[in-house]
C-alpha cells in the first residue's frame, strides 16, 4: 500500500476571483457544470448526498442530478430506501460535487422536498426500459439473500407490466431547495480559493470570501 502521508498534489490549474464570480449561485454552478461537461469531466453530474438519521447520525452515498433551475436541484431513487427514510424524518440534506479534473468542489445545502408527480412520471418515461423495470425489481437498502432476488424480481415486472411499465409508487424524485453554496478552486499552497453563497431573509444571496 502507498504512504498515505507522502501522497500530495499541487493545484495550480484555475482561480476563482471575486470580481469574476457571479452574483448569485445558480449562474456559478451553471457556469462550472457547463465547463465540466465541456471538457469530459467523467460523469460531472454525479454529486454526493448526506441526510441524517434517526439515530443523528449521518450517511453518503453517490446520486446523479437530472435537473438544476431557480427552484433547486432533483435527483430520483426509491422512496423506501435508506436516503429516502431519513428524509422523510429530516427533510434536509447536503450535496457535493467533485469535478477532480479541474481541482473544484461544489457544495450546497437546504431543504429537500418531493418533485410533484407528473415530473417524476416524465422522467420516468425518459429511462431505457430495463431502468424501469429495475425500479420495480429492487427493494432498495434492504437485506436479500442473492442477486438470484433481483434478477427474479425484474423477469416477474417483465411479465407483469411489458414493454410500458407504470412508474412505480415508491419511486420519484427528491428537490434540495438551496440555502447555502460554496465553490472551492483548489490553489498552489493550500491557499486555495473559497466563495460561499448565503440566502437571507430577503431572498437575496449574500457572498462571502472564506479562509481554505
Amino acid at each position: 500500500m502507498s504512504k498515505l502521508s507522502d501522497m500530495r498534489k499541487s493545484y495550480e490549474r484555475a482561480e476563482l476571483e471575486d470580481e469574476a464570480a457571479a452574483a448569485e449561485p445558480l449562474a456559478q454552478f451553471q457556469a462550472w457544470f457547463d465547463e465540466a461537461v465541456k471538457l469530459d469531466v467523467s460523469e460531472p453530474n454525479a454529486m454526493t448526498l448526506a441526510t441524517v438519521g434517526a439515530n443523528g447520525r449521518p450517511s453518503t452515498r453517490i446520486v446523479l442530478v437530472k435537473d438544476v433551475d431557480a427552484r433547486g436541484l432533483v435527483w430520483y431513487t426509491n422512496y423506501d430506501s435508506r436516503k429516502g427514510q431519513e428524509l422523510a424524518g429530516h427533510p434536509f440534506a447536503a450535496l457535493q460535487f467533485h469535478w477532480v479534473e479541474l481541482e473544484r468542489v461544489v457544495r450546497i445545502e437546504g431543504r429537500v422536498e418531493k418533485v410533484e408527480g407528473p415530473q417524476s412520471d416524465a422522467y420516468y418515461q425518459t429511462r431505457p426500459l430495463d431502468s424501469r423495470l429495475g425500479a420495480w425489481a429492487s427493494p432498495q437498502s434492504q437485506v436479500i439473500s442473492s442477486r438470484a432476488v433481483l434478477v427474479a424480481n425484474a423477469a416477474k415486472a417483465a411479465v407483469q407490466h411489458g414493454l410500458n411499465p407504470p412508474r412505480p409508487p415508491h419511486w420519484g424524485g427528491y428537490r434540495l431547495v438551496p440555502e447555502y453554496w460554496e465553490f472551492w478552486q483548489g490553489r498552489r499552497s493550500r491557499l486555495h480559493d473559497r466563495l460561499s453563497y448565503r440566502l437571507q431573509a430577503d431572498g437575496q444571496w449574500l457572498r462571502e470570501r472564506l479562509a481554505p
